[in-house]
């Protein structure tokens, strides 16, 4: 019984307008997260040592800007979102 409360509370603090602006936030950084750790390989630093690992986050955060502008440019959107698998067969 406690656990269904607690879903609920989530659920509606979830619906709060400070909650959507914090999560808006954040889903944008996962987003860029993702991205780097996807095709630019963050996932593991090339370097040794604390400044030379700080240099490839800040070159790797270039290159992702920069694709993005080419990509915006270009006018090719990567910038959407993926429908569920539920709403891919109501679609289909």
């Amino acid at each position: 019984m406690a656990q269904h409360q607690a879903i609920q509370a989530a659920r509606e603090k979830q619906q709060t307008p400070e909650f959507k602006k914090q999560y808006a936030l954040r889903a944008g950084v996962e987003g860029t997260i993702s991205q780097g750790t996807r095709t630019f390989g963050l996932r593991r630093c090339r370097y040794r040592g604390e400044a030379k690992t700080r240099l490839q986050n800040i070159i790797t955060a270039a290159a992702i800007n920069l694709l993005r502008v080419w990509d915006w440019w270009c006018g090719n959107s990567s910038f959407g979102t993926v429908p569920s698998r539920f709403a891919a067969l109501a679609q289909s």
